[in-house]
């Protein structure tokens, strides 16, 4: 009899123990409640680790400042929000992995992926789905191919197209070479919007050379073309660890061209070991500068720097902006946590080209149905070791 009372005893400490840990909510590896139905879950795809790790870092750290200002606030229709934010190397089939175990968890909507290739290859399962998807940073054109997928940042053709026209308006160079990476969407889909643009411009592409995602750490033979040609202006469309790496190795040449560079370009101050003057008078296209002045943009920047203890990069402003741009549209739906995730994209595609939000990147951020934002691109300027907007 005591043997049974004690068996009793243990059966219902057992179950006693698993009500509590359901009612408490679990924790998955990202860190995140999946017990609380009370909750409107939003998850987040991008590299925390490896190459590309400062665009997902800021990443997730602008998306954490805006979902705890919304759950400050009041929430979502009065729900507090959930972030689950996973890693994914850079790697798109990491990255389906990371969309399947947010699935599991239960995510409503996603703010991801970080980078254009596990973009597209997250966007054909989010399209299966019917997964609402809203990329930060996924700049190639088919990071939103479908009706469920929208982007914050420019696409690559407009960066092309923009570079373009703002080395041509401005009379920059009149001889332009261009170095990029043929193995990757991103740089590869610029180039060709630039180039294209360049022949409605007053220069000349003197010189074009290439390099691939294996061959990407001596630029001596790109570098040495570039100079040949008598190339005043060097377009780099391509990430700020390879571009540091171009500075570096040109210096060493005795070539100091104008260097161009897009969004990708953000992040090279930070570069290990690399010394901020190689890039003064460094230019890139870029939708946020965290010297501007304006209070918005300050506040932000205050907040991310107590918080994460540096300065965010313009991948930061797109995420904080985007989360901010998912809360207007699940407003607009009227979003509640039990709402499935398929209903709720069928909502949101809606929503979302009925919103307007002033952002940290730009004053004005509309959508319309191609999933392509609306704002004023601008121009960045590396002077003094710090980041300057071109008037």
């Amino acid at each position: 009899m005591k043997k049974m009372k004690k068996a009793l005893s243990i059966v219902m400490t057992a179950a006693l123990t698993m009500s509590l840990a359901v009612g408490c909510g679990s924790k998955d590896a990202g860190g995140s409640s999946t017990g609380d139905a009370e909750t409107i879950k939003i998850g987040g795809i991008g590299p925390l680790t490896g190459g590309a790790a400062i665009y997902g870092q800021d990443v997730k750290g602008g998306a954490e400042i805006a979902v705890q200002e919304i759950n400050e606030a009041g929430g979502i229709n009065g729900y507090q929000v959930e972030l689950n934010f996973q890693d994914d190397e850079h790697d798109a089939e990491k990255a389906v992995n990371a969309y399947n175990n947010l699935k599991d968890w239960g995510m409503q909507a996603l703010l991801g992926t970080v980078t254009s290739a596990p973009c597209i290859a997250v966007g054909e399962v989010a399209y299966e789905d019917n997964m609402f998807l809203l990329t930060p940073s996924g700049t190639a054109v088919d990071c939103v191919k479908y009706d469920n997928a929208f982007r914050v940042c420019f696409s690559d053709p407009t960066q092309g197209v923009e570079s373009a026209k703002y080395i041509g308006d401005n009379g920059l160079a009149s001889k332009v070479a261009v170095i990029y990476d043929n193995s990757d969407v991103y740089s590869s889909g610029i180039y060709e919007a630039f180039a294209k643009e360049a022949e409605n411009q007053d220069f000349e592409i003197v010189s074009t050379a290439t390099f691939t995602g294996e061959s990407n750490t001596d630029f001596s033979v790109q570098i040495q073309k570039a100079k040949d040609a008598g190339a005043e202006l060097v377009f780099l469309p391509f990430y700020y660890s390879q571009a540091a790496l171009v500075l570096q190795q040109a210096a060493g040449m005795g070539y100091s061209p104008i260097f161009f560079g897009c969004d990708g370009m953000d992040g090279i101050l930070g570069v290990e070991g690399f010394e901020a003057e190689l890039a003064n008078n460094l230019m890139f296209l870029s939708p946020f500068t965290p010297t501007a002045e304006d209070p918005k943009v300050q506040d932000f920047v205050k907040k991310f720097e107590e918080e994460y203890g540096h300065t965010p990069n313009q991948f930061a402003a797109d995420a904080y902006d985007g989360i901010y741009a998912i809360k207007a549209a699940m407003e607009e739906a009227d979003i509640k946590p039990d709402a499935s995730s398929s209903d709720v994209c069928d909502a949101m595609k809606e929503a979302i080209v009925k919103i307007e939000i002033e952002g940290v990147t730009a004053k004005s951020l509309t959508w319309d149905a191609s999933g392509e934002p609306s704002k004023e691109p601008m121009v960045v300027k590396i002077a003094d070791g710090d980041y300057a907007v071109v008037e």
